[in-house]
């Protein structure tokens, strides 16, 4: 045992010296480029002596990123994480001019725009030797990460929860791939796209795929929360108006989502799936866990170890890391601009408009988020938790945009196998085995917008139809994204719960869009307003809408007849005649009529429902909102999510039949894709104890360093 030890500490001390040498050299090549940096008198000195200027510079400067850098990122924590990853060059570049000033005799100095470079280059110099050298050294490299989860087990008080052994119960980790179809991850997994999720694929011992069907509201509001909290009973979409508070409802604001977390658990009461030794990473909501990271719904509680934010500093605490991202960041931002100005010279069509804020938005959804999310993924693997729910927002933020079949969101997604490739391969590290579920929670139709096939907004139809005021040119509808609130979040930017949507007056309606689902509501009407109260009110309206090429149909109730389904050509069903493949409903395709039902029950379902046009021959849809790929609604491959799961669970699909469904279909609502998860939970590790009914668990611990990992490079040992 002395042995071994002596060994190790051998080892890692040969680590830190290769790494500090390779510095040295580093800041000697720098000084010898750039003409405002320079390790030597101004009468000049010795290669001896410049070198060992260069030497006590670069360990200066490793001591500060080691020992300064993490408490500077938890004194920063308040400070927004957009901010903070802006700084990062800033604090870095102070680093190294700190380090400078150091050196004895003043030998060392450089400007400050030269530091900010030169400690940009030193830190990614020393990420990449030290991944060189963990490459030729597993063990040393999954002890390291060990030691750093045992250190995080014991600080949070669950020490000798996790499995000492890989021979205990394994533990499961999902990750949702947000707005990935389940045509577009088969195709990518043909195509070469994603080389991981083919060759999970490819192994007859491996994983298998199926597809899933959506509720009518296909968008992650209503598909996570009845995955994590097993109801979504009352979501009819993204955003929708309650007219008893006056407010709209928007499943990525922070207050919406947590509201929206306690109705589910007083309906289940049952705190979640994730309630027993769970960690949620980059979702809407917690799923009943203890640890979090990035969870919007806990962005509106307040105190100590509430902030969703708290994951930012346990990545960015590393130097390395932070440079990494930032650097990623920036390069992320040029691409969108460059793909953008492409699309524009180009003329493709349909395209959206992609300025303002929009390429920093792609590149928070792409790189940060995803950095971030995936190194807390790891760090709990390597603790051994039971259960990791983490959703990556990538390819849906893209696909929005640039299209879901379009080479920017076919780039995105060859990333983001990247980043399941580094899960899968540290899972052969990690304290206790682990079974890897992949998963969507919607998936995207393609189509242009309404707006710009029509001329006109839905908003624009309705007043019309309304015999209200319309703007003679056409104006952009807000687009619903999680990314842009998360980033708002993220930037202590207000998120509220009061939509420009509201209505100026009592007596005009709100119309609120998700994806390809419109809402129409009259705050004046109490109540769930008529059909008759309506055509009494604006004869012209339902019969506007219902005749318009770009709707498909509408739901509204009927006193005469109740709730009724209103098509083109003056088609009328009533709600409970609806049949698949027959009348207004008929293109949208098997489940449709139950969809359409189902939602009918909610209290809050809208005075009046509108779903787009659907063409089943080129899948297309007519999204409300500016976005040339949506969800939110029925029509296509929106509906159509994916289970990737490894064969030695249970079958979702003998799931279903014994719940009384048909053996041959997938699993139909989120609420369903949640019982064949929390199944698998109880295979692997026994009956899940519900959480107490008031539903929310301690305080997240998600302040302590996460590994270095690149998440776009292969583990040590991982082939190419």
């Amino acid at each position: 045992m002395g042995d071994g030890r002596w060994r190790t500490a051998g080892r890692a001390l040969v680590r830190v010296v290769a790494v500090w040498a390779v510095s040295t050299l580093t800041l000697l090549a720098l000084a010898g480029i750039l003409p405002d940096f320079q390790l030597q008198s101004d009468d000049g000195d010795s290669v001896t002596r410049t070198a060992f200027t260069a030497a006590w510079g670069a360990g200066a400067f490793g001591l500060l990123s080691a020992l300064v850098w993490p408490v500077l990122v938890r004194a920063l924590l308040i400070v927004p994480a957009l901010v903070l990853g802006a700084l990062v060059f800033f604090l870095n570049g102070s680093l190294l001019l700190i380090a400078l000033r150091l050196i004895p005799d003043g030998r060392g100095t450089a400007n400050p725009e030269t530091a900010v470079v030169v400690a940009a280059v030193m830190s990614a110099v020393a990420s990449a030797t030290s991944t060189a050298l963990a490459v030729r050294d597993d063990d040393a490299y999954r002890r390291r990460l060990s030691r750093l989860a045992d250190r995080r087990r014991r600080r949070s008080g669950t020490a000798g929860t996790a499995d000492g052994g890989r021979g205990g119960p394994p533990g499961i980790v999902f990750v949702q791939l947000d707005g990935v179809g389940h045509d577009v991850l088969e195709q990518a997994a043909a195509a070469g796209l994603m080389p991981t999720v083919a060759g999970l694929l490819a192994d007859e011992a491996g994983h298998r795929l199926t597809p899933w069907s959506t509720d009518w509201s296909s968008q992650t509001g209503a598909s996570q929360l009845g995955i994590l909290h097993g109801s979504n009973f009352d979501v009819p979409a993204f955003r929708w108006y309650e007219k008893e508070t006056g407010t709209v409802m928007v499943s990525s604001r922070p207050a919406s989502a947590l509201e929206l977390q306690r109705r589910a658990i007083v309906r289940t009461r049952d705190g979640g799936l994730l309630t027993v030794d769970g960690a949620s990473r980059g979702n809407l909501f917690s799923g009943g866990a203890d640890q979090l990271a990035l969870v919007l719904s806990m962005a509106a509680r307040r105190g100590k170890g509430r902030r969703s934010r708290a994951g930012y500093f346990a990545y960015f605490s590393d130097p390395a890391n932070a440079v990494r991202t930032a650097l990623s960041f920036v390069a992320e931002v040029g691409r969108e601009i460059g793909q953008s100005t492409r699309a524009r010279i180009r003329k493709e069509s349909p395209r959206v408009k992609r300025g303002g804020l929009y390429p920093f938005i792609r590149a928070f959804a792409t790189v940060v988020e995803r950095d971030v999310v995936v190194a807390a993924v790891i760090g709990d693997m390597f603790a051994g938790r039971t259960a990791v729910y983490a959703d990556l927002v990538a390819y849906d933020e893209v696909a929005h945009h640039s299209g879901p079949h379009s080479r920017d969101a076919e780039k995105v997604l060859t990333r983001l196998d990247r980043s399941l490739g580094l899960i899968a391969k540290v899972a052969e590290h990690t304290p206790r085995t682990y079974r890897i579920v992949l998963l969507s929670d919607h998936g995207q139709s393609p189509g242009e917008t309404f707006a710009g096939r029509y001329g006109l907004t839905l908003k624009d139809l309705v007043r019309a139809g309304c015999g209200l005021p319309v703007p003679r040119r056409a104006q952009r509808t807000r687009s619903a994204s999680e990314a842009r609130d998360a980033v708002r979040i993220a930037l202590h930017r207000p998120v509220g719960e009061k939509e420009a949507e509201h209505p100026a007056t009592p007596s005009d309606p709100v119309v609120l869009a998700s994806g390809n689902l419109g809402l129409l509501s009259f705050p004046d009407i109490e109540g769930r307003a008529s059909r008759e109260e309506l055509e009494r009110r604006h004869p012209a309206l339902l019969a506007t809408l219902a005749g318009h090429p770009g709707i498909g149909f509408l739901l509204v109730r009927s006193e005469e007849h109740g709730s009724v389904v209103l098509g083109p050509g003056g088609a009328e069903v009533p709600v409970p005649e609806l049949t698949d493949g027959e009348g207004p409903i008929a293109a949208f395709g098997a489940g449709a009529a139950e969809a359409v039902r189902r939602t009918d029950t909610f209290p809050h379902v809208a005075d009046v429902m509108v779903n787009s046009m659907y063409d089943p021959e080129t899948g297309r849809v007519h999204a409300f909102e500016e976005q040339i790929g949506s969800h939110g609604g029925l029509g296509g491959e929106q509906s159509r999510p994916f289970l990737l799961w490894p064969r030695t669970l249970a079958d979702p699909r003998d799931v279903v039949a014994a719940e009384g469904g048909a053996a041959s279909c997938g699993p139909v609502g989120a609420e369903a894709v949640h019982r064949i998860l929390a199944r698998w939970l109880r295979e692997l590790s026994g009956p899940q104890v519900p959480l107490r009914t008031e539903g929310f668990t301690g305080a997240e611990r998600a302040d302590e360093p996460l590994p270095d990992v690149d998440t776009d490079a292969d583990l040590p040992g991982a082939r190419g």
